[in-house]
């Protein structure tokens, strides 16, 4: 048997998200129906993250695990031949018996992008987050450095479980405008659910004047999601690249 590491670009738009739903379109299931179409069996692929419904992705890593003799590249023509257009497999490498996409993974880089200006888009209006009024980025650049660093991040997290471990790593939390759009990059050993989004729909109201940057502080020091402020719509949101 040998494994393969897919790096895979999507509009998360018309998905479910990643991962595999009964009666849903997913990311997942579209790829392992392109899988069954060359193999003519079922196989299963592991992803390195389960982005939500309507996040993108840059640099999705998932493995599958197959018997069927073919390079890398003759998977990679095959997948991009039968997935849809808003999916596709960027490069297909030959990996270690022990690769796992999800565990084998030693961080993440996301980024969410806010289109700031007072005119909608007409092509990005499903990729950044439309914002009208002008953000103040230096005050959100003071909100977003008190986040750095090991913590933990129950504020920022959606949906908790009793068994998740709420102590992440954000190795580096970026304010960049570029004239009208405003990138926020944000990279980390490990994420919780919606926390990202969560992070930036908290910076946005500090950039909008409705939170103070000293605020954050408190917002992480209450580990209640509560504290913290609205989760930006999943639109906005890119899974950029996995790290190994």
């Amino acid at each position: 048997m040998a494994t393969f590491k897919l790096t895979i670009e999507y509009d998360g738009t018309a998905y479910s998200g990643w991962q595999r739903q009964p009666d849903q379109p997913t990311v997942q299931a579209a790829v392992e129906v392109a899988l069954r179409h060359v193999t003519q069996i079922y196989i299963p692929v592991i992803g390195a993250g389960r982005t939500d419904a309507g996040v993108h992705a840059l640099g999705q890593v998932a493995s599958f695990r197959t018997d069927r003799t073919m390079s890398a590249q003759e998977w990679g023509r095959a997948l991009n031949a039968l997935l849809p257009s808003d999916i596709s497999v960027r490069s297909v490498e030959p990996a270690a018996d022990d690769f796992h996409a999800r565990y084998s993974a030693r961080g993440k880089l996301y980024e969410y992008r806010t289109l700031n200006r007072a005119e909608r888009s007409a092509l990005d209006h499903n990729r950044a987050w439309h914002i009208r009024k002008p953000l103040d980025t230096a005050a959100m650049r003071e909100g977003a450095s008190l986040l750095a660093g090991r913590h933990d991040f129950s504020s920022f997290q959606g949906s908790p479980t009793d068994n998740e471990n709420p102590i992440c790593d954000l190795r580096r939390l970026e304010i960049k405008p570029e004239q009208a759009l405003l990138r926020i990059e944000a990279q980390a050993d490990r994420f919780l659910k919606q926390m990202v989004r969560a992070i930036v729909g908290t910076l946005v109201e500090v950039g909008q004047g409705k939170r103070s940057p000293k605020s954050v502080k408190e917002i992480l020091e209450a580990r209640d999601r509560r504290a913290a402020g609205m989760t930006a719509p999943a639109h906005g949101l890119y899974l950029v690249r996995v790290d190994y």
